[in-house]
């Protein structure tokens, strides 16, 4: 019997509030941020990405973040108006006939309705997010749960800024 290769194609859609507060608690930490670097491939195990939708609420979305997002995943940022739960759920439908797996970042009970529409639609669904932070109901609906532990993250230090000299 010869070796089969399956070839699954994955949207991971991130809920940017829910995750970042979830990993600010985890170590009591604001400057607490996801390592997309090692938290993709951990995610994907060998599927292939095609697309990174990272939702959030507010202005405050840093370029430089936008821009690694999309040179490494071809990731984007969608900034939103209130909460992301209603753009997220309106992508994750539309995207639901392209891709075989979507993986939703978050752990928030909100999306549960979203999961089983989803998984009515035969779309494989799975929930990366902080354990202790993650809705029971959301990990039980899911077809599977990936941990988000403190090896997926990073403390971002902002580099210190040098006083200027000026000539007078």
């Amino acid at each position: 019997m010869e070796n089969i290769l399956i070839n699954q194609s994955v949207a991971v859609l991130c809920d940017g509030n829910n995750i970042e507060r979830s990993i600010h608690e985890l170590v009591d930490s604001k400057h607490a941020m996801i390592n997309f670097d090692t938290l993709i491939p951990k995610l994907l195990s060998g599927r292939g990405l095609n697309r990174l939708l990272y939702f959030r609420e507010g202005k405050s979305i840093s370029s430089k973040f936008a821009e690694r997002l999309h040179e490494n995943y071809y990731g984007s940022v969608y900034p939103c108006h209130k909460s992301a739960d209603i753009p997220l759920s309106i992508k994750a439908t539309q995207l639901a006939s392209k891709v075989d797996t979507i993986i939703i970042m978050s752990g928030d009970s909100d999306y549960v309705d979203l999961v089983r529409h989803l998984k009515s639609e035969g779309v494989r669904v799975e929930i990366a997010a902080v354990r202790q932070t993650t809705a029971e109901i959301l990990i039980r609906e899911s077809d599977y749960f990936h941990e988000i532990t403190k090896d997926d993250l990073f403390i971002y230090i902002a580099p210190k800024k040098t006083g200027s000299k000026r000539k007078q």
